[in-house]
Parts: C-alpha cells; structure tokens; sequence
C-alpha cells in the first residue's frame, strides 16, 4: 500500500463532543467520522481495523466449528411478539412500518430470527449440535449516545447462537465458545477478564462477560487475586463482613438525632464508626388482587436494610422472590407506612405491615443504628430477635475491595474494565415460545437447548484504544493494527538509493506477509512520524541516505522511546521477529 493512493486525514484537534480518548484519537486519526446522532461513517483506516477484527473472530469461530449465515437487518414484528421482547425490550428498540403498515424492527439482536430459522430446519437429534453466526449491523436507538464507538446507536456485532439437544449438550456448546472468545481476544493482544454476569435482558440461566481492562472502563470487574473467582458488580456475591452474629451488649434507646437524614451525619453526631449504622430503603410492590389480571390493585410495603457504609445493588433486589416488579417507594407512601420522612425510617415501630429484608452483613450485626421512625430520632442498641423481629435475609449489596471471596480462597479486588463480549446461556427460554423442537431418539418432541455468543466488533476499536494510548496517539496491537509496518522514507523523492532500499524492502515484506504501507506523500519528518503516531502503527522504519551509507536503517516501536540501527540485510527478519513470525 502506498500512502499517497490511500487516504489519510488526520487532525490536530478532536471535536468538542467527543469526550473520551478513545473518541477524540479515532476522530483524530481519521477513522472515524460523525453522520448522526451515535452513527459513524468507519473511513479506510478504521474500516482495515474492523476488517482485522473480524478475521481474528471468524478464523476462531470457524476452528470452533461455528457456520457463518448472515440474517437481516429488518426483522418481522411477528418474531418479536412471539417471544414478548415487542413490548418488553423497550424504546432501544427501533420499531418501523413499511409501506403496508406492517410493523418491523431494526435488529439489536437476532435470537428471534435464528429460532425462526432453527424450527423451520433442525428436525431431528441427529442434526445436532448446530452453532450459527453471522458478524451484522445492529442498531439501539441508544437515549444518550456517547463516546462514539463505545456507546453508538448503529454498531457491527457478531452474534453466535447454538442448538443442543439437552442441557449437557448445551453447556458443552457454551463451553467451546467460552474458550473460543479467551482465543480471540488473546489474539487481538489486549489485556482482558471474563467474568460471571448477569442475564439481564436476554434472559437464560447463567453468562460470562469479557471485559478489556482500562481504567477509563464503566465496569466494575471483582475477582480475586488468589483464585479463579471473576464477576462483575451486579452478579459478584457479598459475603457477610462477620461470620455470626454477636450476643447484644446494650440496651435499645430512642435517640434525638436532629438534622439527621443520612447514616454518616448519624455516626458523627453519635461519635460511632459508620458501620455500626444501617440504612433503610423503603420499597412498594403493586399487584392485582388475587393474581387476577384487571382486578384491583393492592401495594405491599417493603423495606431493605444495608449496613451505613454499603450500597444497593438493584439486579440483586430483583431476584429477591416477590421484588422482581419492584419501585422505590413515594414520600408520600413513606409517610403512610411510617409516619415520617426519608431519614429516620427503620424496621422498628412502623404503622404498616412492612416486609423486611436485610442484606447478610446487617443479618449479623448486633447493637446496630436505625431509624426510630420519628424525625430526629434514631434507635442505638438495636438487635435482632430482642427488639425486632428476625428478617428475611439477601444478598443486597455491592462488595467492596477487601471482601472475603465467595469461593473462601482469598479476598476481593476490583479494577475497571470495557464489556466486549458476552456469553449465555439460554436454555430454552426462546425455543418454547417460539415452539422450535425437534425430535429425540424415541421420536418424541423436544424443545431445542440454546446458548447464544455476542462481541461487539466496533466496539473492541474504542476499547483497544482506551486500553493503549500515550500522548501520540493510538498504540495498537500488531494483530488489529490498520497496517503493522510503515516505511518511512527521507528524500525518496531526490535519492534513488533509498527509493531503491524502500522498493526493495517493501517488496520483500509483503512477500513475506507483512501489511506494510510506504509513505510516499513527501512529508517533512517531523509531520510524517505525527501521522502514523498518531494512527498508532505499531513498528515504523526510517530509511535514509546516511543510515544506508553505513548499511543500517532506522526501527522505532510505537512504544520505544528510541530508534535502533538495524543492518539492511536483516531487517526483514528483525521485522518478522517482532511480529513473532
């Protein structure tokens, strides 16, 4: 390749809306550029990225044994009401008619679809396993698009889906694709984690996430150092911080805390640590009288407990039995059932019935703090048993850093990180809705096991990125690099020798498979080498009259800080070498 018959268009300065690194580099770089509100027109230097992308994603999916199809873009609203995502996957979902009025989706995902294909095909046991996989537009019609690719609307995803005649059969599947995932994102030479998650709207049984590590990432990843253990923040299990629950060493007092409406205001008022407070969130539940649809509406008063110091983590609520349709509650309910305000509400004394559930660490707390729910007061010396009926007990929190691990062979860390990929498991979750079966050994009908396997292709270029910068540029790896070597020629205009050394080498580069691009533009240095750092080609080689007179030319690694001689006649093989080749 030839930079002058390419196009490079780089920049100085990044917009003023893109507000991550990664944004502001590849708007920089030239490989992106903005049409829309989270849409992107990929220009040729990201667009040999994504390319690099989705080679490493096929080669590995194809040795998995997975079969490309490509499903399309526009989908029939008939799929999605089968399965109840219509009404329940919510406005991300772009739903359109056409010209007849029939309801369509723009696809943000494609379960609907390949059950649709699997039902009509699959018929029998001995069709299976079945993995299918196409790498295809998607579109979320994100409320707030951001960060460009890490948070677009129109994005290029590589979903995979796999059909298995029983559970065994099915988590085997999902286990080659797990491994299959730690082979590609190995190969992108990035830096990740998998982590147990939760299904969220996908729905199943059990899924990992694979996360590129940077300390600009949304997620919070828990593992431990110590162990396998990996989760991210909502499906990471809180231990509880005491093992028991110690014998009360006080009497209950009713406390005047005025101006009080927070545990740490609490503690210093009392002079106490914050963990010997609890916190109240008060929750209502409505549900139609009788399990009735249409019938009258009643409200169940909930409250959850967590020690002062922890926070609530809402995908655990949910999955408390009876909270799944949860809301927190009004002031105006709160006063109702307690007969006071936000801030001095506590399991003890309220007007209402009330459920209580408390998380597993204030489950084994004794003496605690809580609201008397009276303003200005708060009861000391609080215990379970004594003063106040025992809770249901729940995981509700978020862990912190020093936790035990769930798996009792350490404790936990959290670092940051960018989901790029997710694996589920879903059972039959689809296939029953959709009445995809097919028919076992004793030709009965059954309903197909599925697992499906998501990476957001685009989405891995912002990742890299946040995960390799400096002040250059971008520092790609080798493997997804838009090209993995530049020449860099000084004068190759004016001296036939090192128009002749640039000919040479890059012939015999790309003949020994190297992706090499010459730029011949006739630059000056300084706004050359800005260029490809910038772009972040991964190994640059300079070739000048006064190197190739001594018999050397220049090599600089994008993250050297500086140059090496290397002789002429082995710098194919210094190159080589550095690609591990």
């Amino acid at each position: 390749m030839r930079a002058s018959r390419f196009f490079i268009s780089t920049q100085k300065e990044a917009p003023s809306d893109a507000e991550i690194v990664s944004h502001q580099l590849m708007m920089r770089a030239g490989m992106i550029k903005r049409l829309g509100s989270g849409i992107y027109t990929y220009m040729p230097t990201g667009l040999r990225v994504i390319r690099k992308v989705e080679a490493i994603i096929r080669d590995e999916m194809n040795k998995a044994g997975a079969i490309e199809m490509l499903m399309p873009l526009v989908q029939p609203a008939e799929l999605w009401q089968e399965t109840g995502r219509w009404d329940k996957f919510g406005p991300e979902m772009m739903r359109v008619k056409d010209r007849h009025g029939r309801d369509y989706v723009i696809q943000p995902t494609s379960e609907e679809a390949v059950t649709d294909v699997a039902r009509a095909e699959i018929k029998s046991y001995r069709q299976l396993p079945l993995n299918f996989y196409h790498i295809q537009t998607k579109f979320r019609d994100e409320r707030r698009p951001r960060f460009g690719l890490m948070r677009g609307r129109e994005f290029t995803m590589k979903d995979a889906y796999s059909f298995d005649r029983d559970l065994a059969g099915m988590q085997a599947s999902y286990q080659v694709m797990f491994d299959a995932y730690s082979a590609i994102f190995t190969r992108f030479g990035l830096k990740f984690r998998a982590v147990a998650a939760d299904n969220g709207a996908i729905g199943g049984s059990g899924s990992h996430e694979f996360h590129v590590i940077a300390s600009t990432g949304e997620d919070a990843l828990v593992y431990c150092p110590t162990s396998d253990y990996a989760a991210n923040m909502e499906a990471a299990e809180a231990m509880p911080i005491a093992s028991s629950r110690p014998a009360a060493a006080h009497a209950l007092e009713k406390t005047a805390t005025p101006g009080t409406v927070k545990c740490e205001q609490v503690a210093a008022l009392l002079g106490i640590d914050l963990a010997h407070t609890v916190k109240t969130i008060a929750l209502t539940v409505e549900k139609e009288e009788g399990g009735k649809p249409g019938g009258k509406l009643i409200k169940e008063n909930w409250m959850l407990l967590l020690r002062g110091d922890h926070e609530l983590n809402e995908v655990k609520v949910a999955k408390v039995p009876g909270l799944a349709n949860h809301r927190f509650a009004t002031e105006a309910e709160i006063l109702e059932c307690y007969g006071t305000i936000p801030g001095y509400l506590g399991p003890i004394g309220c007007k209402q019935p009330v459920t209580v559930v408390a998380d597993r660490t204030v489950a084994n707390m004794a003496d605690f703090v809580c609201g008397a729910n009276v303003e200005g007061f708060h009861f000391t010396g609080a215990n379970w048993g004594r003063d106040v009926t025992e809770p249901l007990v729940a995981d509700l929190r978020n862990v912190v850093e020093g936790d035990a691990s769930p798996d009792g062979k350490g404790v936990l860390a959290i670092e940051r990180g960018i989901e790029v990929g997710h694996v589920f498991q879903l059972g039959t979750a689809y296939s029953e809705k959709m009445k995809a079966t097919f028919l076992d050994e004793n030709g009965k009908p059954a309903p197909l096991q599925m697992g499906c396997y998501g990476i957001g292709v685009t989405r891995i270029l912002g990742a890299a990125i946040e995960q390799n910068f400096d002040d250059k540029g971008i520092v790609w790896p080798s493997a997804i690099a838009p090209f993995e070597v530049v020449l860099c020629p000084m004068g190759m205009d004016r001296s036939e020798m090192v128009k002749s050394e640039v000919e040479s080498l890059y012939a015999a580069l790309t003949a020994a498979g190297v992706d090499v691009i010459v730029d011949d533009r006739g630059l000056r240095p300084g706004a050359m080498f800005a260029d490809w750092e910038l772009i972040g080609v991964p190994h640059r080689v300079v070739i000048g009259e006064r190197g190739l007179k001594e018999g050397n030319l220049e090599y600089q690694g994008r993250r050297d800080f500086d140059a090496t001689a290397v002789p002429v006649a082995g710098m194919v093989d210094f190159i080589k070498g550095k690609l591990g080749r």
